[in-house]
């Protein structure tokens, strides 16, 4: 097994770990809160400062990977995880929603400089003519870092009925400081570390092509997310009837799902063939995915069966959304310098976490005026603006494929 496969592997494990716990926090937040009476614009509000954070996280994380190398940046976010995770096991009265807030910012933190880590150290695993290997490593640590977090939704729900709100983050920390320790001892020293020293000016990018990618990644984030965080669930539990198994059990289904579909998603947008995607499969993949949202919304106001329409048109939209979001990633991994990779790769997610919360605030705000249904219809309009940023995408020089 070469260097380049062994990082790769620490790099996944670290991932993987990581977003196992996140998918299973955010689904413990929102049902334990939704259960003790929260409204779900106050649901949302817990998460503002995990997706703010988030914002500012990235553009930092981006500066400090290169100059302090994505090895640090990448344990120091398993360690606040698991600080954000002894926040929230303190006794049920000290539970406030500022406590909550700030906990969740510290995981919004952890979150970003872990991720930020890991894609940014992919691009310096692989040589830059193959374009193809590149495609599928990326396609790989971000379909299964999904499928993961989606066995994290169900955990969550599960720990929550078994355990209890303390009893699951109490367990979950003491599992993540494990993964932390093993990381500290496996990690390569210096990855990523830029050998020129970038200043913090640097973390704003110049480069059309990371400009545009981070703007309709913006909206195609906010697209999924004004709908997916707090309406569906709580749409789920209160019109539908659904207990927080099932809620959590179908949503981790629907994840793992989406998941896969972008672990597959170089065979499925020509991969396979030897092309490696640019601008007009992201316009068009857009486009396409614009229309579920408002097709859903469309049959909602019908007679025809409401779980039939949603269920079936989620399955639709998340395979569609996967193969949106693993052409992005692959795409900003592809575009991003070679040395200080973290610099533009932080500005992009930095986009990406701006779209998550305003995804986050419309979906309890909207919902709880307006419906479920007023979601999917905003859902529709950012993916087409963001179809819209794609459309000036510049194409990419042709490469060898792997």
């Amino acid at each position: 097994m070469s260097p380049e496969v062994r990082q790769y592997l620490v790099i996944t494990g670290n991932y993987w770990a990581f977003t196992l716990t996140d998918g299973a926090l955010r689904m413990l937040v929102v049902l334990h809160f939704h259960q003790l009476g929260y409204s779900p614009l106050e649901i949302a509000l817990l998460f503002v400062f995990y997706e703010l954070f988030g914002v500012v996280t990235n553009l930092v994380g981006g500066y400090l990977g290169a100059r302090l190398g994505l090895n640090r940046t990448m344990n120091l976010g398993l360690l606040l995880q698991v600080v954000a995770l002894a926040m929230l096991a303190v006794p049920a009265t000290m539970l406030t929603v500022p406590w909550v807030m700030a906990a969740q910012a510290l995981s919004g933190i952890a979150k970003d400089l872990n991720k930020l880590s890991a894609k940014s150290g992919i691009k310096l695993l692989v040589p830059g003519a193959h374009q193809g290997r590149l495609y599928r490593w990326v396609a790989l640590l971000t379909g299964s870092k999904n499928t993961l977090k989606g066995v994290g939704f169900f955990l969550g729900g599960a720990l929550l009925m078994l355990a209890g709100f303390k009893g699951a983050v109490l367990l979950m920390g003491s599992a993540l400081v494990l993964v932390w320790l093993a990381s500290l001892a496996l990690l390569k020293a210096e990855l990523g570390k830029s050998r020129a020293k970038p200043r913090f000016t640097d973390v704003l990018s110049k480069s059309r092509a990371i400009n545009v990618l981070s703007a309709a990644r913006l909206c195609l984030f906010g697209a999924r997310d004004v709908w997916f965080v707090v309406a569906l669930p709580v749409y789920l539990h209160t019109v539908f009837g659904w207990d927080f198994w099932t809620v959590g059990g179908f949503m981790a289904l629907w994840v793992i799902g989406y998941g896969f579909i972008q672990t597959i998603a170089p065979a499925l947008t020509g991969r396979s063939h030897g092309a490696v995607p640019g601008r007009r499969a992201i316009v068009a993949w857009a486009a396409l995915l614009a229309t579920v949202p408002a097709l859903i919304a469309v049959g909602l106001m019908t007679d025809l069966p409401a779980p039939l329409i949603l269920v079936g048109g989620l399955l639709v939209f998340g395979g569609l959304f996967a193969i949106n979001s693993s052409l992005h990633s692959y795409l900003i991994v592809s575009h991003a310098r070679e040395d200080g990779v973290s610099l533009d790769v932080g500005f992009y997610y930095m986009s990406n976490a701006a779209g998550r919360l305003l995804g986050t605030v419309l979906s309890g705000w909207v919902y709880q005026q307006y419906g479920l249904e007023a979601c999917l219809w905003i859902s529709a309009a950012l993916v087409t603006v963001a179809a819209l940023f794609a459309a000036l995408l510049p194409e990419q020089k042709a490469t060898a494929p792997a």
